[in-house]
């Protein structure tokens, strides 16, 4: 199996650096740089997936990329409602922020979130077990849902910026 993950266009400047979780925004179609993915429109790909928020959405239809399935389970994790389209200089004025969610992860993700880690995780996992093991495959999603893919594979992740993508062959039988 070969996958290729593809982070979504870039929103508009005022929604970037944000928790935009499910919030539903569309890219900024000015800001869509075709050269960041001129290698990756040449490739032929069997199957196609997508979040199925605007933002990832409309970055394959930028692409010239009209089959497509959309899956929520690629959705970025779900931010409480008070913690969503804020920054994190605007998080970090509330009342209940303290520092030390920092230094750990569980505690920070729970500080943020409104969808437990092990329900984030769980939807990705599933999502992943259930591709086909014999195609080549595109999948348009978000930072964090990428991250936590890659954390699922056992692969090292550092955050990819808007429209890029990596590609790995893999089998995903430990997994299940």
């Amino acid at each position: 199996m070969a996958l290729t993950f593809l982070r979504h266009a870039s929103l508009s400047s005022k929604y970037q650096g944000r928790y935009n979780g499910w919030t539903d925004l569309p890219i900024a179609p000015s800001l869509f740089d075709r050269q960041r993915i001129a290698i990756l429109q040449k490739q032929k790909f069997d199957l196609v997936y997508s979040s199925d928020l605007l933002r990832c959405t409309q970055t394959l239809e930028m692409m010239g990329i009209k089959e497509y399935r959309q899956d929520k389970r690629l959705r970025e994790v779900r931010f409480k409602i008070h913690i969503e389209g804020k920054n994190f200089d605007e998080v970090s004025r509330l009342s209940d922020y303290n520092a030390s969610l920092l230094e750990e992860r569980g505690r920070w993700h729970n500080f943020l979130c409104a969808e437990s880690e092990y329900t984030f995780e769980r939807r990705i996992k599933q999502f992943i077990t259930q591709l086909p093991h014999d195609k080549e495959i595109l999948i348009c999603t978000h930072a964090g849902t990428l991250q936590k893919i890659f954390h699922l594979l056992g692969l090292p992740y550092n955050k990819m910026d808007y429209l890029e993508f990596k590609r790995i062959e893999y089998g995903l039988q430990h997994l299940v």
